[in-house]
């Protein structure tokens, strides 16, 4: 009877359904899928997002769920951080985004966020039953492309007008559901200058701030529900260097405390959180503690208490995209508030991306691990690492960042180069190729600054080849605009240009030059002329021989006086920028 017993116990316990069996993205797995008769599944997720923790414990948990996908799928899982091809082909559907493909790679459908389990299965089964493409899934038009690479003054003045159309003017941002500072669009109004757009700026900084977090630095990804005040947690990357710069930038124009204190704030939590022991930056930290559960009782808490219940997994790969962008943050910061302690940070952590992701042939690889280069190599390493190199140039004078900016430069032209704009990575298997639109605003910035300072005419060529694509009505009408109404701007204006003559070991020219960084404008043109080293790259002017170290500002049709004391020379920085319309 005992054993009887105990064997009606074990038959009534449910069977557990094996979990997914996920591959990674690779170039076989449209072969596969024809061969098999099944459907591709695309679950791109974000390690640090608590959506995708959710839809993993719930909706790949679910036994229905499971069936179905054994029966008729191949699972693709792909960490989007880890692949920017096929993150930047999906990003508008956020993360978790789900996409099924059938065998010739067509996209069947396209999700975003959150599926519960019963829609899952609701919708995996319509897939089998009727597999044509659903209404997630239709063509993109196809941009018409002028022959030249000047925006139309009947496209600037729309842009102009959706810049101020799509403004929440109650709460700030660009954008009416969530709240985060759009970066290209908060830089794009300080650069603007004039009262309208400081005023935007101006809010929306203000705003963001309640996206700090308090007890550790850093700022929160986004806030929901069209106020500042219910943020979700991750700290990503993407949104710490950038609201780094944007803040550094706004300190160096408007000289606000705040501005200062918010950016040193993100540095903080950098250098405490996401630095490596040798110096490069990881890329994100987790919104959850525990996967899945909300963690605003635990944001709440103090130092003390967090640490006491643990700290959010942190993604330690090291990526060359991601720390060239926290690099040029620090660097901003470094450059408006005179601390020599954030450019050492920003060179210890480019040191160590050339000495472990630089290419032979002068770009730069996505991660250390064979894993994360998959796909690769992609635009927006060598991008970010160039922008940041030409950055270094400006703030340090060593001409070796230059050079290493103009491979950089070159690496792009040779490998990503379309006509017009330039492609994201190689094309996809069974997918077309992808130009991405962030990327090509800083393709344009890039090469315009950096034919700046060098003068070399395929860097030009870049810059106008970047903005023809950008300069399509449909490609510029996109929400948001500020990052084209960005590139325009520079592509129609020369940039400041200060030029410190004097031996680099003279104290009277380092002065001096630290001087020119506070300038209070990203497009800037910062240089040191120490005769030593031979003429500048890019000699449009020619200074006089000087008996003490001088600095000279120049814009499109004149220079100034010399300015022999860093008060001379903050005099006509600050002149320059009440100047600007």
């Amino acid at each position: 009877m005992k054993r009887l017993i105990l064997a009606v116990f074990f038959f009534a316990v449910p069977a557990v359904a094996a979990p997914i069996r996920w591959q990674t993205w690779n170039d076989n797995l449209f072969a596969q899928a024809k061969k098999e008769n099944r459907f591709v599944l695309l679950d791109l997720e974000a390690v640090w997002c608590h959506w995708c923790h959710v839809m993993d414990e719930q909706t790949y948990s679910d036994p229905a769920v499971i069936k179905l996908i054994d029966e008729r799928y191949i699972a693709v899982r792909v960490d989007q951080d880890s692949r920017p091809d096929l993150s930047n082909r999906y990003e508008d559907y956020g993360w978790p985004a789900t996409i099924v493909l059938n065998g010739d790679g067509g996209e069947i459908v396209k999700r975003s966020g959150y599926i519960p389990p019963n829609e899952m299965t609701s919708m995996l089964q319509a897939i089998i039953d009727d597999p044509s493409p659903g209404p997630s899934v239709f063509a993109e038009k196809t941009p018409h492309f002028g022959a030249s690479a000047q925006m139309r003054d009947s496209l600037r003045k729309k842009l102009e007008g959706l810049h101020r159309k799509w403004y929440d003017a109650k709460n700030g941002g660009w954008g009416f559901s969530h709240k985060y500072a759009d970066v290209p669009s908060v830089e794009y109004a300080i650069e603007r200058g004039d009262e309208e757009n400081r005023r935007m700026a101006r809010q929306t900084l203000d705003g963001e701030r309640n996206l700090l977090d308090p007890v550790w630095g850093g700022v929160y990804q986004y806030s929901t529900g069209g106020v500042w005040s219910e943020p979700h947690f991750e700290k990503i990357m993407s949104m710490q260097a950038g609201n780094l710069r944007i803040a550094a930038l706004a300190y160096a124009r408007w000289r606000d405390p705040r501005d200062l204190a918010a950016a040193q704030s993100i540095r903080r939590y950098l250098v405490t959180f996401l630095r490596s022991p040798e110096g490069a930056f990881y890329t994100s930290q987790n919104a959850d503690l525990v996967d899945g559960e909300h963690a605003g009782d635990y944001f709440a808490l103090d130092d003390a208490h967090r640490r006491a219940k643990g700290i959010p997994r942190i993604d330690k790969h090291r990526y060359a995209r991601e720390n060239g962008w926290a690099i040029e943050a620090l660097v901003a910061l470094a450059t408006a508030s005179g601390d020599q302690t954030a450019l050492d940070d920003a060179r210890r952590a480019a040191e160590w991306v050339y000495a472990n992701l630089r290419r032979d042939d002068g770009g730069f690889k996505h991660g250390a691990e064979p894993a994360t280069n998959r796909g690769g190599p992609f635009l927006g390493d060598t991008l970010s690492m160039g922008r940041a190199s030409l950055a270094l140039y400006a703030a340090t004078g060593d001409r070796l960042w230059l050079r290493r900016a103009e491979e950089a430069a070159a690496f792009i032209e040779k490998k990503f180069r379309a006509t017009p704009g330039y492609l994201t990575a190689k094309p996809v298997a069974m997918m077309p190729p992808k130009r991405q639109r962030d990327e090509n605003v800083d393709v344009a910035r890039f090469a315009n600054l950096l034919f700046q300072y060098d003068g070399k005419p395929l860097h030009e060529k870049m810059a106008k080849n970047a903005m023809r694509y950008l300069a399509a009505d449909e490609i510029a009408s996109a929400w948001p605009v500020g990052g084209v109404l960005l590139a325009d701007l520079e592509m129609r204006k020369a940039p400041l240009h200060v030029t410190v003559v004097g031996s680099k070991s003279d104290t009277a020219a380092q002065a001096l030059f630290r001087a020119a960084g506070t300038a209070g404008t990203e497009f800037k043109r910062i240089e040191w002329l120490d005769r030593s080293e031979g003429p500048l790259p890019n000699a449009t002017v020619e200074f006089p021989p000087l008996k003490r170290a001088a600095a000279f500002l120049c814009t499109e049709n004149r220079c100034s006086l010399p300015a022999y004391s860093v008060a001379d020379l903050e005099i006509r920085l600050r002149a320059w920028r009440n100047a600007v319309p």
